[in-house]
């Protein structure tokens, strides 16, 4: 029987974007953010700030490196 489960995958250009595909692959992973972020070792809430795409200054000067060099990030989950 072939595999159903869909594969993930994102073009991010923004911390929202990236964000998003984040959360989406916890939640595929049935994955609450309490139990991811205890596992990593951090709080819940940061995580709850990185999905939701909170511009942190390192993220925003990323992305807007990335764009200037034209350059485009490719996240992946099979």
């Amino acid at each position: 029987m072939a595999d159903e489960r869909r594969s993930l995958w994102s073009h991010p250009r923004s911390p929202a974007d990236l964000g998003a595909f984040l959360r989406a692959a916890r939640i595929e992973e049935n994955l609450t953010q309490e139990a991811l972020a205890d596992e990593l070792g951090f709080d819940r809430r940061v995580l709850q700030r990185i999905e939701a795409g909170e511009p942190t200054l390192y993220a925003t000067r990323l992305f807007a490196l990335m764009g200037r060099l034209g350059c485009e990030l490719e996240l992946r989950k099979p």
